[in-house]
């Protein structure tokens, strides 16, 4: 058993959006295919992984550093003690031998993208849909039904109030009863005016969460946490830079209400900082850590014992990124949920096909791995890369 091939392609996922800080007329993303040499159903089984949006795909990365080091390595070096599956813990463990600590920048995405692969053909070669295999692992109960959320809400071109108030209709047709939008890149009056179209459109349906995207300084985070505080809001969502805990901790003194971050952190030392410095609150907050762009599901476990230290419940992580990965996480780890992209970043976001939201909930299908080939669309970009 072994690993025979490591394959990347950069793809593009740009659209005219833009949020308060960035707009992603040339987003891409990374999709790496993990081959191994198992056969499974008369074919070899393929791990499948991509990074999340917001961060550009790490192709250079992958293909000269971190891939070689996995086919360069001893095959047995890689497998569990039974040597009937992958371990992706040793996989991980050589995917960052020779790295200094710190520092992680972009090589967490390049790593979290390979681990997302792994688990991916760790599942397949057992038999089961990931979320299933998580749960064991952990000793816990899965549940396959999961909370999410639609996201949306961004500024663009021509996008009058009106528009904004049909793209929020469009989620509560389809079963959401929380919808987040973005704030931050307009002046504050026009954010309010935004809100207030949106929370009047949406009623009782459903509940409104608003992201600025870590564009404002304390001054401005503390003018839109006055404005915010007067309306029943999910959340208000990182209103500074996502390493300025001094900012997110003074910020409560400021707005009651949920707050959520942690999309930004890229490992699970940032993520302790966070707990211990930036005054989030068990009781009400909402960590976003997304494993896809923070090393992988393996540093996200260690993450997950951060939080558990720091007397918070799994069950307040609603992971970024709107993939399928954080969705079998959430199902077997006892997450809070997941965000989603209804609309956006397709073929990469969303739910395997027949999956619908009711509710604000989605039911896990029965799929082995991540379920990346109940997608249909998302697959043929994914069985072309290993063919």
């Amino acid at each position: 058993m072994k690993i025979v091939d490591i394959r990347e392609a950069t793809k593009l996922i740009a659209s005219p959006i833009r949020n308060a800080y960035i707009d992603f007329s040339k987003m891409t993303t990374s999709l790496v295919a993990v081959v191994t040499d198992v056969v499974r159903d008369g074919k070899p089984v393929v791990g499948y992984g991509f990074n999340s949006n917001g961060r550009y795909g790490q192709g250079g990365l992958i293909r000269e550093r971190f891939a070689r080091r996995l086919l360069d390595a001893d095959p047995g070096s890689l497998l569990n003690d039974a040597h009937d599956n992958l371990d992706p813990d040793r996989i991980w463990a050589t995917l960052m031998s020779n790295e200094k600590p710190g520092g992680h920048g972009e090589r967490s995405v390049a790593v979290g993208t390979i681990d997302m692969a792994v688990w991916d053909a760790t599942a397949k070669i057992a038999r089961e849909p990931l979320f299933k295999l998580l749960a064991k692992r952990a000793n816990l109960e899965a549940n396959p039904r999961v909370f999410v959320y639609a996201a949306g809400g961004y500024y663009y071109p021509g996008k009058d109030v009106s528009a904004l108030r049909a793209e929020m209709r469009g989620y509560l047709d389809r079963g959401y009863n929380v919808v987040k939008m973005k704030i931050g890149g307009a002046p504050l009056a026009d954010d309010i005016q935004r809100i207030e179209a949106v929370l009047k459109e949406i009623g009782s349906q459903a509940r409104l969460a608003v992201d600025a995207n870590g564009r404002f300084d304390l001054d401005t985070a503390i003018r839109y946490a006055k404005a915010l505080r007067e309306y029943p809001l999910f959340w208000y969502e990182e209103a500074g830079d996502p390493l300025d805990y001094q900012l997110q901790s003074e910020l409560a003194n400021y707005y009651p209400g949920p707050m959520a971050t942690g999309e930004n952190l890229f490992s699970h030392q940032d993520a302790r900082n966070l707990l211990r410095y930036g005054g989030m609150r068990p009781d009400r907050d909402w960590l976003q850590f997304d494993c896809a762009l923070s090393y992988g599901l393996c540093e996200y476990q260690r993450t997950l014992d951060c939080v558990r230290a720091a007397g918070w419940s799994p069950s307040r992580c609603i992971p970024h990124g709107g993939h399928q990965m954080s969705l079998n996480i959430a199902a077997g780890l006892g997450l809070g949920g997941n965000e989603s992209y209804p609309d956006l970043f397709q073929p990469y976001g969303g739910f395997p096909d027949g999956v619908s939201v009711e509710d604000g909930h989605i039911v896990m299908p029965e799929l082995p791995g991540i379920g990346f080939e109940g997608k249909a669309a998302l697959y043929k970009e994914m069985k072309a890369l290993s063919s």
